[in-house]
């Protein structure tokens, strides 16, 4: 029966796309293309900040890539700032070139970070058509353990300095808050005026967490799909540097 037939190939493609995550869940070793996934708060920007030194990439941030273009004056970069003061989204299309462009250069080619793209499925399509993309850690934190730490964010009025008052300690969990210390600036010594930032507040927040999640799902999906994703819960903060380093086979 054909209808047979083609139930057992979905079965199989099924549960080989199944044991294509499975076996990428946990390790990423050797990956050297990578993309970091994280809501807002869990600290993705800040292991990929340390990791890329570590591997010898670059950590790439479309929000740099964004800025860099619009400080050079390219014409990319005119088209982006006419979208932005107008209060108008930049369009995928845009973002794609830019990245496309950043992942040519000659620092990129033995590998990348990349920290906030893709946000769209649109988007992971046109990655995966030009870069061979090795895994996607999805850096995770419980919601309400993400929103402790959004609302714990303090800056220093003075220099800037960020630091965290929240104290996370439950199950697993065990993250410390960062306060300052006496070494941190020679104009503070220590006792800065913590300010809280103006839009981290409860309803902002929440806002922000609800749209990561809508954004990120479908995104994550398409990963899943080609058994790119490998999940990395967050339990210390900068602390889980040494297991981050093991699941990406790093000595």
């Amino acid at each position: 029966d054909p209808r047979t037939q083609m139930a057992a190939v979905r079965s199989t493609a099924s549960a080989a796309t199944a044991a294509a995550v499975r076996a990428m869940s946990t390790s990423a070793a050797g990956a050297r293309k990578l993309i970091f996934f994280g809501a807002p708060g869990v600290g993705k920007g800040t292991f990929a900040s340390r990791i890329g030194p570590e591997l010898g990439i670059p950590a790439i941030s479309t929000g740099d890539i964004i800025r860099a273009e619009v400080k050079a004056g390219s014409d990319v970069g005119k088209e982006v700032k006419a979208f932005s003061e107008s209060g108008k989204l930049v369009p995928d299309e845009l973002v794609d070139k830019m990245v496309k462009r950043r992942l040519a250069e000659p620092d990129a080619q033995n590998g990348y970070i990349l920290d906030g793209y893709p946000r769209t499925v649109a988007q992971a399509k046109a990655l995966v058509e030009y870069e061979t993309v090795d895994a996607v850690m999805n850096i995770t934190l419980p919601k309400h353990v993400l929103m402790e730490k959004l609302l714990g964010r303090r800056a220093c009025a003075d220099c800037g300095r960020g630091y965290n008052v929240a104290a996370i300690h439950e199950g697993e969990l065990d993250m410390p808050p960062l306060l300052p210390k006496p070494e941190d600036c020679d104009q503070c010594k220590g006792e800065p005026k913590l300010e809280t930032r103006k839009d981290d507040t409860e309803d902002v927040v929440t806002y922000r967490l609800d749209v990561y999640e809508q954004e990120t799902a479908p995104v994550l999906g398409f990963f899943e799909e080609l058994g790119r994703v490998v999940n990395f819960p967050v339990q210390k903060g900068i602390a889980d540097m040494p297991r981050m380093r093991e699941v990406l086979g790093m000595k």
